[in-house]
Parts: structure tokens; C-alpha cells; sequence
């Protein structure tokens, strides 16, 4: 492929992501959005489905409970921020500490922000990146009930891609993600911004959706299946090797089959649709895994 081709290539999933996110943004929540799809079908036809980014069977706080949220950290988090798109607790696996600057790539409503902040307390700092305007406005909408709730000014938001994140050099302790990375179409270029904004010895906590083995041809290819996290995902090894590449070290990729499993078992159309592509006799789980990633900078 040419450099101009893979260039239009990933301008076109990145405006694919964006519009998405941007009716997720405008309806409050996937499920929302999804509603909307079916009473416009000429409209946010991509969020018909469900996903890591938000199952359609579930509601956002169920969702965040089944995948390991407290009522604690549910709690500190304004309602409106957790809009359904998670695939696990990224601050749990970074074990936050007081006066850490944490920085999260495609923070959405903030949700992972919120409860990051009373975790770093009023000394730390956590900032939120993300490229989509209408995700942008309702994040930085909820910082005023934050701040009343939890008596923190400690979080901010900033308009930005994360293949080209708005962050000074060597400036962060913690970068965490949900469900986020697999839309970049430049992947190899994250991790290595990943590593110029960590400050040596800065760690990496991540939970995404990775393959096991490649999708069939028809997902590949699925508007649907991109925005819904999985079509842009790519397999475990090829994570390693970015992190590696991008200079990282002590990376950790841990597989939970489990999330993946469960949206099968919630009926999630998504998965439906993984399902009636697959060969008979294997489930989506045997393609795709929710993945915990940590990882540090030397």
C-alpha cells in the first residue's frame, strides 16, 4: 500500500470513529444512540449494535459493575459520564497514588477521569484526551458536579488525537485507556506517543479488545464492528511488539475471555453478528478478548 493510500485509509477510520462518537456523544449513551439508529436509519447507523463500547442489553452502571467498577468509584464519578463504553477498570490496574499525573486517552464523558481523580488526590493531576468535539463539551460539562462532590479541581480535558496527544514530553506518571486504542488506525504511532509522555519509569494501564486470531473478511470490513471496538483490533502479539518498539518494558498482556463471553451471553446484536460470521462450533471469545496491558518506560 502507498503512503497517500494508507493516509486516506486511516483519515477515513478516524472520521468513521469520530462520527460515531460524536452521536454516542449527542444521545448520552450507546444504548441512546442505538435507540436513535432504529427511529433514523438513515442516520448513526454505526451504533446500531453494541460492543466494548457500550452492549446494548445492559445499561452504562451495570456494565461498569459487571467489569469490576466499585460502588466507591461508581459513586465518585458524575452519572453522566459513564455512558456505557468500557471493556474493563483501567484505574484499578494502574493503582493510582496520591499526587500522580495520570493521563487518559479518549477519555469520552471523563468517567475514567472522575474516578481517577479522588485517587490522586489534590496534589496529582488528571487529564483527558479526546478527539471528538461533542465527547469534549460533556466532559468538561461535568467537571462543575466533580468538583461540588468531591471538593477536587484536579481534572481537566483536551481536544487531541491520541496518535498526536496535546502533552509535553516526559510529563505524566500513568497513562491509562478504555476500550480506545484498537480504533486508532495507526496503532504502532500511540504506543510510541504512549512512551514520549511517560516520565521515566511512568507505567501503562490499559484494558482493550485484542484478537486471538484474525476476524473473518466480512467483520474486517464492518462499519458497525469498528466502531463497536472490534473490527479495529488487532491481535495480542502485535500489541507486544508496538509496546516494545515504542521503547516500553515489563509488558504484561492479560487475556479475559470472559467480558467477551458475556456480551455473547447478553445477547448483544454485536456479537450476534460475530457469531452468524464464524465458522459453526466456535465462539466470538475463540477471535476476540478483552486485555488488560500494563507496561513501563525504562
Amino acid at each position: 500500500m502507498s503512503d497517500k493510500i494508507a493516509t486516506e485509509s486511516a483519515h477515513t477510520t478516524r472520521d468513521r470513529v469520530r462520527e460515531g462518537y460524536s452521536e454516542i456523544a449527542r444521545a448520552g449513551t450507546w444504548n441512546d444512540a442505538r435507540n436513535d439508529a432504529r427511529a433514523e436509519p438513515a442516520g448513526a447507523a454505526c451504533c446500531a449494535g453494541g460492543g466494548c463500547c457500550g452492549p446494548s442489553t445492559f445499561t452504562p452502571e451495570q456494565l461498569a459493575a459487571a467489569i469490576g467498577y466499585s460502588k466507591e468509584e461508581l459513586a465518585s464519578a458524575p452519572e453522566s459520564a459513564n455512558m456505557g463504553l468500557s471493556c474493563g477498570n483501567p484505574t484499578a490496574l494502574a493503582s493510582l497514588r496520591a499526587g500522580e499525573i495520570v493521563l487518559d486517552l479518549g477519555a469520552g464523558g471523563g468517567f475514567d477521569c472522575f474516578i481517577a481523580g479522588p485517587k490522586v488526590g489534590a496534589t496529582g493531576r488528571v487529564i483527558g484526551v479526546d478527539m471528538t468535539p461533542g465527547m469534549l463539551a460533556k466532559a468538561r460539562a461535568n467537571i462543575a458536579l466533580y468538583r461540588r462532590e468531591t471538593g477536587l479541581d484536579n481534572v481537566e480535558f483536551r481536544l487531541g488525537e491520541i496518535e498526536h496527544l496535546p502533552v509535553a514530553d516526559a510529563s505524566v506518571n500513568v497513562v491509562i485507556s478504555n476500550c480506545v486504542l484498537n480504533l486508532s488506525p495507526d496503532k504502532a504511532q500511540v504506543w510510541r506517543e504512549i512512551a514520549r509522555v511517560l516520565r521515566p519509569g511512568g507505567r501503562v494501564a490499559v484494558s482493550d479488545l485484542a484478537l486471538l486470531r484474525p476476524l473473518p473478511e466480512a467483520l474486517r470490513h464492518d462499519l458497525e464492528a469498528l466502531v463497536g471496538c472490534v473490527s479495529g483490533a488487532v491481535h495480542i502479539d502485535e500489541i507486544r511488539r508496538d509496546a516494545e518498539a515504542a521503547g516500553l518494558a515489563d509488558i504484561v498482556i492479560a487475556s479475559k475471555p470472559g467480558y467477551v463471553d458475556a456480551l455473547t451471553a447478553w445477547d448483544d446484536p454485536l456479537y450476534r453478528k460475530i457469531v452468524a460470521a464464524i465458522p459453526v462450533g466456535l465462539l466470538p471469545s475463540d477471535f476476540v478478548t478483552s486485555a488488560d496491558i500494563s507496561a513501563r518506560r525504562a
